[in-house]
C-alpha cells in the first residue's frame, strides 16, 4: 500500500465510527423491542448463563417466539458487561462491527480490483451510506450478517491466490448463517454459485475446496436439532407469502373479482400464479430507482424516508461501474453479480414491507464496490482531459457529495427522530423510569400492551435480575400463532385493551371481553394499583400522575393510580 492510503483509510474509519457513534444513545430515539430483547438475553447469559426462558447457553433464543439467532446475542455480552444494560451497552456493538465492515470493504475492494483507490472509495461510500448507517446505529442482526459476509467474501477472493484462505473463509460464512435468517438462504446459495462459476479454480485447489466443505459442514452441525424441530419455521410463518391463512382467501377473492368466464379464473388465479407473481414483484422491487435512489424502503425503523437507500449522486457511477464490469473480462464479475442477484431472493418470499431495507442489507457493499469502480473509471477518463476540466469536475463532485451528506444528516438528526419516534416505540423508558421510582408505593402495576411487548421493556429498563425472572412463581406466558405473550411476572400485569381477544385474560371469570380498567379494579379490591397505557384506557376523570409524549408532541403513555 502506498503511504498515501494509510492516513486516508484512517480518516475514513474515524469518519465511519463517528457517523455511527455520535448521539447513538439518543438517535434512533428509542430502543425497539428487538434491541431490548437481544440486550436482555445477553445480560441474562452474562449473569446466569441462561436466557430468559431458563435455557443454558442456547443455540437459538426463543424470545418472543420467533427464535432469534445466537450470534448477535452472544457478541453483545462484552459491551453490556462494560457499559451496562442501557442504550450505549446495547448499541456500541453494532457501531463497532459497522465500522469494521467499512474496513473489510476496503480490503475487499482492493482484492477484487487490485487497486487501493477503488478499495478506499468503496470504504468511504459505505462509511457515509444512509442504508448502512441507519442499520448499524441500532442492534439489527442483518448488519452483523453483512459484516460476516463481507469478511467471508474477502477471504474467499484471497483464496484464489492462496488456497488456505478458502478454508478460513468458511468461518465467517458460518457465523453469518448463525446471525440472520436472510443469510441462511443467501450464504449457501452464494457459495454453491461461486463453486460452480469458478469450478476450474476449485478443481485446481481440490484439496482446499474439499476441506472448505468439510469445515463448513462441521460448523453447521449445531443447526441440526433446530432444523429437525418445528422452531425453524416459526419466523418464516410470520412473514411468508405462502401463509395458508391469508393465501387461500386472497386467491379466492381474486377469482371472485375476475370478470373472465369459467374456468379461466381458476386457471389464472391459483397458488402457482399467485406465488410466482408476488415472488417476481417482491424481487424486482429492489432494483427500482425508487428503492435505490429516490424514496427507499417504507419501513420507518429501517430508513430515514424521503431519500433512496443510496445517494442519488451514485447513480451515474454505479451505471458506469456496471458497464465497466460487463465491458471487461473481469475475473470476479460473476462473483459480484451472484452477490447482488442472490441477496434479494430471501426477501422475495416474504409478504410484508416490500421493498425491505433490513433483509437486503447484505447487498449494500456490492453497490459501494461497483460505484467505487465507476468513480475510478471516471477519474481515469478525466486524467486524459485538460487540467481545467479535472479541477472543475473534482470541485463539482466534492460539492455534490458534501451537499448530499448534509441533507441526509440533517434529515436523520433533526427530522427523523421527531417524526418517527412512535415507530421506535418511544416512551417506554420514561414510563418504566416512573415505575422504578414509585413501585414500592403500589401492590399491582398494570401495563397496557398497546404498543407491543411491554414486559421486555420493563425487564430491560428496570435491570430486572435475570435469575429472579427465570424462577418467578408469578411468571405466566401464553403462546399463540407462533408468538409469545407474557401475561404477568412479579407485581406486573400486561393487559390487552379489550380488542386482543386471542390473548387469555388474567382474570378468567371475565369471559372474552378483554382486560378492562373497571374489571381489574373489581378483581383487586383494596389494592393500590398503578396503570400505564394510552389515552382512553382509563376513565378520563382520574388524575394523571405523568403523561409521556412522543417527540412530535402526541401522547404516548398516561400513568394513573387507584389507591
Amino acid at each position: 500500500m502506498k503511504i498515501f492510503y494509510i492516513p486516508a483509510l484512517l480518516i475514513v474509519i474515524v469518519l465511519s465510527f463517528f457517523l455511527r457513534f455520535y448521539r447513538v444513545d439518543e438517535i434512533p430515539p428509542s430502543l425497539n423491542w428487538d434491541e431490548v430483547s437481544i440486550a436482555y438475553n445477553a445480560y441474562s447469559i452474562l449473569k446466569t448463563g441462561k436466557d430468559e426462558w431458563n435455557q443454558f447457553l442456547p443455540s437459538h433464543f426463543k424470545a418472543y417466539g420467533e427464535y432469534k439467532l445466537p450470534v448477535q446475542v452472544y457478541f453483545s455480552i462484552p459491551a453490556i458487561s462494560i457499559f451496562g444494560l442501557n442504550e450505549i451497552g446495547t448499541r456500541i456493538t453494532p457501531v463497532i462491527y459497522g465500522t469494521l465492515t467499512v474496513l473489510m470493504t476496503f480490503f475487499l475492494g482492493r482484492a477484487l480490483f487490485a487497486n487501493n483507490l477503488i478499495g478506499l472509495i468503496a470504504a468511504f461510500l459505505l462509511a457515509i451510506s444512509p442504508w448502512h448507517i441507519q442499520l448499524t446505529r441500532a442492534s439489527f442482526e442483518s448488519s452483523f450478517a453483512t459484516f460476516w459476509i463481507t469478511l467471508g467474501i474477502w477471504l474467499l477472493v484471497k483464496g484464489f491466490k492462496d488456497n488456505k484462505w478458502l478454508i478460513i473463509s468458511m468461518v465467517p460464512f458460518a457465523l453469518a448463517i448463525f446471525t440472520y435468517n436472510s443469510a441462511r438462504i443467501f450464504t449457501p446459495l452464494f457459495l454453491v454459485a461461486v463453486f460452480i462459476l469458478y469450478r476450474k479454480t476449485f478443481i485446481k485447489f481440490k484439496k482446499a475446496a474439499l476441506l472448505s466443505i468439510i469445515v463448513l459442514t462441521i460448523l453447521m452441525l449445531p443447526l441440526t436439532p433446530y432444523l429437525l424441530s418445528g422452531e425453524r419455521s416459526a419466523r418464516y410463518k410470520l412473514v411468508s407469502i405462502t401463509d395458508e391463512a391469508g393465501l387461500i382467501p386472497r386467491i379466492n377473492e381474486n377469482r371472485g373479482n375476475s370478470q373472465l368466464p369459467p374456468p379461466l379464473p381458476r386457471l389464472i388465479h391459483n397458488k402457482l400464479t399467485y406465488l410466482s407473481f408476488y415472488f417476481a414483484r417482491n424481487y424486482l422491487a429492489h432494483f427500482t430507482p425508487q428503492f435505490l435512489f429516490i424514496s427507499g424502503a417504507p419501513h420507518k425503523q429501517h430508513h430515514v424516508q424521503n431519500m433512496g437507500e443510496l445517494y442519488l449522486f451514485q447513480a451515474p457511477f454505479l451505471l458506469l461501474g456496471l458497464l465497466g464490469l460487463f465491458g471487461l473480462k473481469h475475473k470476479f464479475k460473476n462473483l459480484l453479480l451472484s452477490w447482488v442477484l442472490l441477496a434479494y431472493l430471501p426477501v422475495a418470499v416474504t409478504g410484508d414491507s416490500i421493498p425491505h431495507a433490513l433483509r437486503t442489507l447484505i447487498a449494500n457493499p456490492f453497490y459501494q464496490l461497483v460505484s467505487a469502480f465507476g468513480f475510478y473509471k471516471f477519474w481515469v477518463w478525466l486524467k486524459l482531459e485538460r487540467k481545467v476540466i479535472i479541477n472543475v469536475a473534482s470541485i463539482l463532485t466534492i460539492l455534490i457529495v458534501v451537499i448530499s451528506i448534509y441533507y441526509y444528516l440533517y434529515n436523520y438528526y433533526e427530522i427523523y427522530p421527531i417524526k418517527y419516534s412512535k415507530d421506535w416505540q418511544y416512551g417506554y423508558k420514561q414510563a418504566v423510569n416512573y415505575i422504578a421510582q414509585h413501585r414500592d408505593e403500589y401492590d399491582l402495576i398494570v401495563f397496557s400492551r398497546t404498543y407491543g411487548e411491554p414486559h421486555m421493556f420493563t425487564l430491560f429498563y428496570l435491570n430486572y435480575p435475570p435469575e429472579k425472572y427465570q424462577n418467578d412463581p408469578n411468571l405466566k406466558r401464553y403462546e399463540t400463532n407462533d408468538w409469545v405473550w407474557v401475561l404477568r411476572f412479579d407485581m406486573f400485569y400486561f393487559a390487552s385493551n379489550g380488542e386482543q381477544k386471542k390473548v387469555p385474560l388474567y382474570f378468567p371469570d371475565l369471559g372474552d371481553k378483554g382486560t378492562k380498567f373497571e374489571d381489574i379494579v373489581k378483581q383487586n379490591p383494596g389494592k393500590k394499583m398503578l396503570f400505564i397505557g394510552k389515552s382512553g384506557d382509563f376513565p378520563q376523570n382520574l388524575p394523571k400522575l405523568l403523561t409521556v409524549n412522543f417527540l412530535d408532541g402526541n401522547k404516548a403513555f398516561e400513568i394513573v393510580a387507584v389507591k
